[in-house]
């Protein structure tokens, strides 16, 4: 019951932002299971992976899903997340646990300051939806911002054990003038495409413990599914920022844990 509650904490989050979901489901795992960052790295990218996928899904029958952008931002981060697995599980716990607390301030900061500068960028994206067919228009300026960023978010998969949505997001929030239900739909979709690139290389080095795999992911469908419902009705910007000060607190209880201020 514990993990499923977990989980669902991960699905609503992916609910009402398209990211962060990955993030989040290692700390939780860590604090709420007691287990090593290697340990809840895999578990939270399954977990991840399912809620994504359904998200994915849900999207693409609502017609909001850039499908050419994410496959190829998926295909770029699929092709590295086996590095970054196998980077994690050669990488003592303590640096790993220092990482895992860098990228979370990181993507706060990221969000705390994104507000001002979005339509600032929009003006000039690389990436523009076409006024003729409302398709994204392709330019090699725009191939390669997103499939970097796929890359960056397929190495951090497998490394970290996220899904990647903290670094779409806000790359499909800078370099396109998509609409951000687009964006999050979209988002899922790369996240999907990545975490299953992870989520095999896990499966086939044995690193699943499917005791807590199924009940962990369970929970973030079941909260994904409810959560949409709900995500519509309240404000995206709170949301974010209360999600950014939220990764802000973690980080600080994992660097504590790194420095064993607080107990394994």
């Amino acid at each position: 019951m514990v993990t499923a509650l977990l989980g669902a904490l991960i699905g609503l989050v992916l609910a009402f932002t398209g990211a962060g979901g990955g993030i989040l489901s290692v700390p939780l795992l860590v604090f709420g299971l007691h287990l090593s960052v290697q340990q809840a790295a895999p578990i939270g990218l399954s977990a991840v992976f399912a809620a994504s996928l359904l998200g994915a899904v849900l999207g693409l029958r609502e017609g909001i899903v850039r499908y050419r952008a994410a496959a190829l931002m998926g295909i770029a981060g699929m092709a590295l997340a086996p590095a970054g697995f196998f980077l994690a599980q050669n990488l003592p716990a303590r640096p790993l646990t220092v990482a895992f607390a860098l990228v979370m301030f990181y993507t706060a900061w990221r969000i705390l300051s994104s507000s001002q500068k979005t339509l600032e960028s929009r003006a000039s994206a690389p990436c523009v939806v076409s006024r003729v067919d409302q398709r994204l228009t392709w330019t090699r300026p725009c191939a390669r911002v997103l499939a970097g960023s796929g890359m960056v978010s397929g190495l951090l998969s497998g490394l970290l054990g996220v899904g990647g949505g903290f670094v779409i997001v806000p790359a499909l929030s800078r370099y396109t003038d998509l609409p951000i239900r687009s964006v999050q739909a979209t988002s899922l979709a790369v996240m999907a495409l990545v975490s299953l690139s992870g989520v095999t290389s896990a499966a086939v080095h044995g690193s699943l413990t499917w005791g807590i795999v199924l009940p962990f992911a369970a929970g973030a469908v079941a909260a994904l599914l409810a959560g949409r419902a709900l995500a519509s009705k309240l404000q995206p910007k709170h949301l974010q920022q209360a999600f950014a000060w939220f990764c802000v607190a973690v980080a600080l209880l994992m660097l504590a844990r790194a420095a064993n201020l607080l107990p394994a």
